[in-house]
């Protein structure tokens, strides 16, 4: 009886050990994060780049201990719902959107999985959180809100072209955000003394008759308010810029990049590197309820002297010594 009972109780720590040794054999869940953006993976290579970078510095490594589900629309923003269900369908951990035509569609297919918007220039008024401090439901992440911008852009310009009078401005209407843009650039307007022309570019095919229509109006500037149609066609924005002679000041540094002439607004790439400290919080265990909206503290000023050599424009040392990156 005793050498059974010794044998069944090492029979049962024998179980036990193999029960141990499996389950520290079972492989650790790898968090999937879907990412889902309106435009190309080549017109936000220094996004995702800089996402990724964020990623890596809190120790993630793609492909290793977290897997990205890149979901890019190329410009054709009806695709985006499909996008986003699919995301869904996947059971993402997390959903990062690029921008807020690629936020609504995602808090419209899931109530329940946590979305991190990479940029948003009214988090709030578009309807995605209840407030800046407490978001209140799935979605956080980073706001563009910066009221005083436009002003600053129509300042700069006017610091460059002394004689400035007319500003066309090109926007996308369907674009969340760009009422509240336009109106911002009125009111700078109004300060200035300036007019302006606004010229809603809805898709590609809009943009040389926007152009058209800069010069017909004697635009002495042209203003670009941010929207994905615009950022998918910045090469041929800023060369029909460069024809037109037209000095121009855009919201995103891809811009200056493809040889616009000028830049000022919040660092786009950094909100993405920041948004990886959102998908850190979640991952370990934050509700985006209670994670704040991250607002902008940080502006940029890039001056590309290439562009303004081609148009045929000298910057005055005054704007140029303001700049923080001058592109030659």
């Amino acid at each position: 009886m005793k050498k059974a009972g010794v044998l069944s109780v090492l029979f049962v720590v024998v179980l036990l050990a193999v029960a141990v040794v499996a389950e520290a054999q079972q492989p650790t869940k790898v968090p999937r994060i879907g990412y889902l953006a309106a435009s190309s993976l080549s017109a936000l290579a220094a996004r995702t780049e800089a996402f990724r970078q964020g990623l890596r510095e809190l120790g993630y490594v793609e492909g290793k201990n977290i897997v990205i589900e890149w979901r890019f629309a190329e410009g054709k923003l009806d695709h985006l719902p499909a996008l986003a269900a699919e995301l869904v369908r996947l059971k993402v951990d997390i959903i990062v959107t690029a921008g807020p035509q690629t936020t609504r569609p995602a808090k419209q297919a899931t109530s329940t999985i946590p979305i991190v918007m990479a940029q948003d220039p009214d988090p709030v008024g578009n309807g995605f959180v209840a407030s800046l401090a407490r978001p209140g439901g799935n979605i956080t992440g980073l706001a563009t809100l910066a009221p005083e911008l436009s002003g600053k852009q129509l300042e700069l310009l006017k610091e460059t072209v002394p004689k400035l009078s007319r500003v066309a401005v090109f926007g996308t209407s369907t674009n969340p955000g760009n009422a509240q843009n336009l109106r911002e650039v009125e009111l700078a307007a109004t300060a200035f003394g300036v007019k302006l022309q606004y010229l809603d570019v809805l898709s590609p095919n809009d943009i040389e008759t926007a152009f058209q229509a800069a010069s017909k109006g004697r635009a002495d500037a042209v203003l670009m308010l941010p929207g994905s149609v615009l950022v998918l066609r910045r090469a041929q924005l800023t060369d029909l810029a460069v024809k037109s002679r037209l000095p121009a000041i855009y919201q995103q540094t891809e811009f200056t990049e493809a040889g616009g002439l000028m830049y000022y607004g919040t660092n786009t790439p950094e909100l993405f590197r920041r948004a990886a400290t959102y998908v850190d919080k979640i991952l370990k265990g934050a509700k985006p309820a209670d994670l704040p909206v991250e607002q902008p503290t940080k502006f940029e000023f890039v001056i590309n002297l290439k562009a303004a050599k081609q148009i045929g424009l000298t910057i005055p040392p005054n704007v140029l010594a303001r700049a923080d990156k001058v592109i030659k």
